[in-house]
């Protein structure tokens, strides 16, 4: 088993790939597989970010949390810096009311989910985003309805339902997060507790390999059927997470962050919180339909994204003297 779980863990990012071209092709040749792939979404993705936080040292979140030079940066970048971003991309598209205000849900609420496990195979400060995600939950929550009374008009902002995001904040992060801070105080007292906790840990890449098939093959075929209307938000979201790297690393390194603290900043930015946000766009009125596949079109360039960026951003994020190994 353990040579098992070095080899993929070797060959992650060509078995990531692999999923989401699994997904896509079992969406397009079965169209019918996309309803109970929806269904599947959110149990894998909780079952992802318990096997996450088991990595986790819970003992240092507390430092973690009050880590304010990191808290700063991410809370500056996300709030601060990428509304100003997403405002002047999203002109592009301001004369489509309904594609824009896909846009703009997705592209102003930061991820608080499976932003951790790319981060950490990238070799960031998992703890430290395990810290700030209910400050960056609670934040968005506040600030969205805001800017989108700013970027789209007033009338808007009534049909903003925050109970999908409360639903989700204790569905992905309260539930597996309590999961693992149990699992790991078994772990430390009874034998079946050890043995639960080395399963689990180990089985961190074919669950991420589950999740990126199930979400993909759950809404490929929508995205599909409407790319001609979709077609303008692709350099968007394109230029956006080309954009939010180099924001992220002048902040990151501002505040004066390790190595392992400018990469989590870096991944805060350009990951967006689609799987929390589309809920809430498939909650709109009539005339809407298109922001849930503008949302979900994000998703899957992202995850694209996160696919080269886990390899690449270590290489492009030099190693000053003193700092941790890369």
């Amino acid at each position: 088993m353990s040579a098992a779980v070095n080899w993929m863990e070797r060959r992650q990012i060509a078995l990531y790939l692999l999923a989401l071209a699994a997904g896509a092709a079992a969406g397009l040749l079965a169209p019918g597989i996309a309803e109970p792939a929806g269904f599947a979404v959110t149990p894998a993705l909780g079952l992802l970010l318990y096997v996450t936080f088991l990595g986790v040292p819970f003992g240092k979140i507390g430092i973690a949390l009050r880590d304010w030079r990191f808290l700063g940066a991410v809370l500056a970048l996300n709030f601060l810096i990428v509304p100003v971003v997403v405002f002047v991309l999203s002109r592009w598209i301001a004369h489509d009311q309904a594609l824009l205000v896909g846009v703009l849900c997705v592209l102003l609420t930061p991820c608080i989910d499976y932003v951790i496990v790319f981060t950490g195979l990238a070799g960031g400060a998992q703890d430290r985003l395990v810290a700030a995600a209910p400050i960056l939950m609670l934040a968005q929550m506040l600030v969205l309805p805001l800017y989108l009374w700013l970027f789209v008009g007033s009338e808007f902002v009534d049909r903003v339902d925050p109970a999908p995001f409360v639903e989700a904040f204790v569905t992905l992060i309260l539930i597996p997060l309590g999961a693992a801070a149990l699992t790991q105080f078994a772990a430390a007292r009874a034998r079946w507790g050890r043995r639960l906790s080395d399963v689990a840990s180990r089985c961190m890449v074919p669950v991420m390999m589950l999740t990126l098939a199930v979400l993909v093959a759950s809404q490929i075929g929508g995205v599909s059927g409407r790319l001609g209307a979709l077609a303008p938000a692709i350099p968007i979201y394109v230029a956006f997470a080309v954009l939010m790297v180099p924001l992220g690393t002048v902040v990151s390194r501002a505040a004066g962050l390790d190595l392992s603290g400018r990469r989590a900043v870096v991944f805060s930015g350009v990951t967006r919180n689609s799987l929390v946000v589309l809920p809430i766009v498939l909650a709109l009125p009539s005339g809407f339909e298109i922001a849930p596949l503008a949302v979900v079109l994000q998703t899957l360039i992202e995850l694209l994204t996160m696919v080269v960026l886990v390899r690449g951003l270590p290489r492009l994020m030099s190693q000053q003297r003193g700092r941790e190994p890369a």
